[in-house]
């Protein structure tokens, strides 16, 4: 079995990276000619993409390494402009593999469409839509012959009442096996087909008919374990604990302890072609399901003094459809991570914001995160003032130790070198 964890991946030049994932996963020679142009789409694809298209614009496209996550081993693409991210991510996986890597689980590929009914007796018109919820279903899932010929489409409907301003209104909700799909079209092609049958059954008035982005039928969870030592001993792990209790009983750090899960998670839905804001509109609704916003993590101890990490927040992903089917570089971001399902794409997915969420509190429970962002911020400003790769290190270093972290510093350091 292929192994992820590539030895000085880091220290390898781009042709040496691209020729290690090739071999991984079997990429072609096709394959390879896309992740070597930039960005993967001409201006002619953007402008079959969206409207009034004047460019396209492009993100870095990095690979973590050493993932093992369900006893398989993964290269996970990455599009992110943050520095740090990757490096973080794929330390923590490495740290990670000698626990068994990650366990992970998600739910079948449940969509929850609503469609809202006013001016309507809602205890009367709930009992007329239970009893007819049979057609309804048969209607809803006419909509999609792909996903009824797959023994998938509209599973179950139900309804609920809720108090606004203009008074009660009728909610009523298509539960959807939506496959492989992230399911937003069907979902929302459904909703529509049905509202018709909603208001002759009810004799109210439909409104909106649309997906929800609260994929609470879509979860996904997993767990890993940090062994003591590669965390740099017991202490660190407290602190960690520690770090992690902060976060979820503060919002205010909760927010920023789950932007850095979310670096991770976001970094992979940019790669494999997912909606990431639903992604995030999901992950901090669920984080505010008690009432108070928390942490999507928690992290505890075993009985020998590991750390232990979990995950669970919802996860509407998909292999198939949308930009995925058009897009050539996202096609080769999914055939580098070589997922058969959207489940299994949950799964990474989280995995990766679990290891992305370790990295992040490890670091500031103990040197703290600005000596590893700063050094990057380093040589990103030396890149930027024309330094070559053979000379950055040296220029890096020297304007770190000064304090004097400029374009103007980076290039006299150059000259005197």
């Amino acid at each position: 079995m292929a192994n992820s964890s590539i030895p000085n991946f880091y220290e390898k030049s781009r042709k040496e990276r691209i020729k290690a994932v090739a071999s991984f996963c079997g990429l072609s020679q096709q394959d390879v000619k896309i992740l070597e142009s930039q960005g993967g789409i001409s201006f002619a694809d953007a402008d079959k993409m969206i409207e009034n298209a004047i460019g396209t614009i492009s993100f870095p496209l990095g690979i973590a390494t050493s993932f093992q996550i369900n006893g398989k081993d993964y290269l996970v693409p990455m599009a992110i402009e943050e520095p740090s991210v990757i490096a973080a991510a794929s330390k923590a996986a490495k740290i990670a593999r000698k626990h068994g890597g990650f366990t992970m689980k998600a739910d079948e590929s449940y969509s929850i469409g609503q469609i809202q009914v006013v001016d309507v007796d809602v205890k009367s018109a709930i009992s007329k839509i239970m009893k007819s919820s049979k057609q309804i279903l048969k209607l809803a899932n006419s909509k999609s012959q792909t996903l009824s010929k797959m023994g998938k489409g509209a599973k179950q409907v139900f309804c609920k009442k809720i108090k606004t301003d203009s008074g009660p209104m009728l909610i009523v909700e298509l539960l959807i096996d939506v496959g492989n799909a992230m399911g937003a079209n069907v979902t929302n092609t459904m909703c529509e087909g049905v509202a018709p049958l909603i208001e002759k059954l009810t004799g109210g008035r439909v409104i909106l008919r649309i997906l929800s982005n609260y994929s609470t039928k879509r979860l996904v969870r997993g767990t890993a374990i940090f062994d003591k030592a590669q965390v740099e001993g017991q202490k660190i792990v407290d602190n960690i604990i520690l770090a992690y209790q902060f976060a979820a009983s503060d919002p205010y750090r909760a927010v920023t302890h789950n932007k850095g899960i979310l670096n991770g998670i976001i970094a992979v839905a940019n790669a494999t072609g997912q909606d990431t804001r639903a992604i995030e509109a999901g992950a901090h609704a669920y984080a505010s399901r008690t009432g108070r916003y928390t942490s999507l993590t928690e992290w505890k101890k075993d009985k020998k003094g590991n750390l232990v990490g979990k995950i669970e927040l919802p996860m509407a992903v998909g292999i198939v459809g949308g930009i995925v089917n058009v897009h050539p570089m996202i096609k080769i971001c999914t055939k580098i991570l070589g997922v058969k399902s959207a489940k299994e794409l949950a799964c990474v997915i989280a995995a990766v914001g679990l290891a992305q969420n370790f990295s992040a509190i490890r670091a500031l429970a103990s040197e703290g995160i600005q000596k590893g962002h700063m050094k990057l911020h380093a040589r990103n400003i030396a890149a930027g003032a024309g330094v070559k790769t053979d000379k950055i290190d040296e220029v890096t270093r020297r304007m770190i130790k000064e304090g004097n972290i400029s374009v103007h510093r980076a290039k006299e350091i150059l000259k005197e070198l």
